[in-house]
């Protein structure tokens, strides 16, 4: 290990190992020795086989599927590294769960994000790294700092690599803009929106295309797809509206439900996404290509225990 990294260490869960051990190559430094097991009845049982006195820890954890398993081992190895006199406990979250129950749309429904937020601090993370938050407002939920990192100079990336042409980037919906917007300027194209509205949870119907596609080549752009009707939905509208190859990018393939199969039938030619959460061998289709985040969260985290500027990695 570099003398320069001495003091800082790598844990993970079991949410997502590979990522951990790309970032840890980045970094040039073991994973931390950490093993989580069940009891009989379930419990998780964390030991932290290592000392950390002193350190600064990072913890790579995204609360993904199954989401409360998950969310507990990493609360649970938050608070031994706190009681081993960790120096500061960085939570490590490409991908923040209960992240879309960050307000109230009914009465008497719970702000769950604000919840996890709560408990993240509780259990004795001092600060937050994440990607893409559904909502930027979540980073407001904490009481200490949350270093945001988006996922679409990742994406802008690789379509530049493809050198598509006659390109327009389109929102699924209105509150992707802001993205859909970021991307279109990072590649050099225009952008458009698809007005939706949704009758119950998961079910999504199009309205309106806001904006030019007849004829060109979409890239329609998200931070997730869960079950991909919305995806799927607003490609068959952007066909039937005269778009011509469409292209499908998102941080977060949370894929849950009928969406591989969907994606498969869907007149989409590629889905990019990250590896914020692992894709299982049953869910690799070939339209689906993963890009790696590991070298983005391995500079911040560098820049982190440096203390220098995460923003400049954007700049």
């Amino acid at each position: 290990m570099s003398s320069r990294y001495k003091k800082l260490k790598i844990f993970t869960g079991n949410a997502n190992a590979g990522l951990a051990e790309e970032i840890a190559q980045y970094l040039g430094v073991p994973v931390g020795d950490a093993r989580s097991t069940r009891f009989c009845d379930g419990e998780i049982n964390i030991k932290i086989n290592e000392s950390v006195r002193g350190a600064d820890v990072f913890i790579i954890q995204p609360t993904c599927a199954p989401i409360n398993e998950n969310l507990m081992e990493l609360l649970i190895m938050i608070d031994a590294v706190r009681r081993a006199s960790a120096r500061r406990i960085t939570a490590v979250l490409p991908y923040y769960g209960y992240a879309r129950q960050d307000r109230k749309t009914r009465a008497r429904d719970p702000i769950t994000a604000k919840l996890v937020a709560n408990i993240l601090v509780a259990s004795g993370a001092r600060r937050v790294l994440c990607m893409d938050l559904h909502a930027g407002q979540i980073q407001g939920f904490f009481d200490i700092p949350v270093d945001h990192l988006p996922g679409v100079p990742i994406l802008a990336e690789y379509i530049l690599q493809i050198g598509l042409e006659n390109v327009v980037v389109v929102s699924p919906d209105l509150g992707g803009v802001t993205r859909a917007r970021d991307l279109a300027e990072r590649i050099g194209a225009t952008i458009a929106v698809i007005d939706k509205r949704r009758p119950e949870p998961n079910v999504a119907e199009v309205s309106s295309i806001i904006g030019g596609i007849q004829g060109k080549n979409v890239i329609m752009v998200d931070d997730i797809i869960d079950t991909a009707g919305t995806i799927t939905k607003g490609a068959e509208a952007l066909k039937q509206w005269g778009a011509n190859e469409i292209y499908v990018a998102c941080t977060h393939p949370v894929l849950s439900g009928p969406a591989v199969q969907r994606l498969n039938e869907a007149p989409i030619k590629e889905v990019i996404v990250t590896n914020t959460i692992p894709v299982p061998q049953e869910k690799m289709i070939d339209k689906i290509k993963i890009l790696s985040v590991a070298p983005l969260l391995g500079e911040a985290i560098i820049r982190i225990h440096e203390d220098l500027s995460v923003s400049k990695l954007f700049d």
